[in-house]
């Protein structure tokens, strides 16, 4: 099984969200990066941009497939993890350590996501 990490929330398009004060780190967890197989591109967003909620942040390639990052909220992009241009595969290294953006925001419900213990009842059902 996928691992999860604790300390995290958890979409159900298998993205993680580590709250750091009002700025939240957004990356895709050990279930998605395993299923898309070895990581060899992301196309990264750009600082300042707007996002819609349930629209993509980022895009991902692998060898196997592309998938979309999405945001669960309304937000703006902080930071992109610039360390993925040149090294996509850390993803599939330590995904839970490879953010891909750190965000603002706008309307943060944390009862829209799930705990890690919601999250691993989730993956059990899939």
């Amino acid at each position: 099984m996928a691992e999860v990490a604790k300390d995290l929330l958890y979409t159900k398009d298998h993205e993680w969200i580590k709250v750091d004060g009002d700025v939240y780190e957004i990356g895709l967890a050990d279930y998605a990066q395993d299923s898309l197989g070895d990581i060899v591109y992301v196309e990264l967003p750009d600082v300042d941009d707007e996002i819609d909620a349930e629209d993509s942040v980022a895009s991902v390639e692998s060898v196997k497939a592309a998938s979309e990052v999405y945001t669960p909220f309304a937000c703006t992009i902080v930071e992109a993890n610039e360390e993925l241009d040149d090294e996509p595969g850390n993803i599939n290294k330590a995904p839970y350590e490879s953010w891909i953006a750190k965000v603002k925001f706008e309307d943060f419900d944390e009862s829209k996501l799930m705990t890690a213990d919601e999250y691993e009842k989730f993956l059990g059902e899939l």
